[in-house]
């Protein structure tokens, strides 16, 4: 299993989806020589599964709708650190947030499978 390479599931357009946006939050240098935040929206593909699906959690105040999703792709997502914010992903209307990336170099050249979780609705 540790040389199992499963590259041609992986991008094969019956389990491939190519809507799936990533919207990262980069720093350039402005004309000024302040840093200045823009956001970068780039299209990539990738094999969505589910994670822990949709849950509601009811609360005192109102309902709250979690959920996650695993992508594996050959795009580079991260799930940012000290100086980057973590990627947001769209896909199907909804956004989500990659909260964890993983190496799976191990079911072909250049996999990851990033854990994105259903971002928040904010009032």
């Amino acid at each position: 299993m540790p040389s199992l390479d499963v590259s041609d599931v992986l991008l094969d357009p019956d389990f491939m989806t190519s809507d799936l946006v990533c919207n990262r939050q980069t720093v350039i240098m402005g004309d000024n020589g302040r840093p200045q935040s823009t956001l970068l929206s780039t299209p990539f593909s990738g094999v969505v599964t589910t994670n822990s699906g949709l849950n509601m959690d009811r609360r005192e105040d109102g309902t709250l709708i979690k959920g996650a999703i695993n992508i594996h792709t050959q795009f580079a997502l991260t799930s940012g650190d000290a100086s980057s914010k973590a990627d947001e992903i769209i896909w199907k209307g909804k956004t989500y947030i990659v909260s964890q990336v993983l190496n799976n170099q191990h079911y072909g050249n250049g996999f990851v499978k990033a854990i994105c979780e259903l971002k928040p609705l904010s009032g």
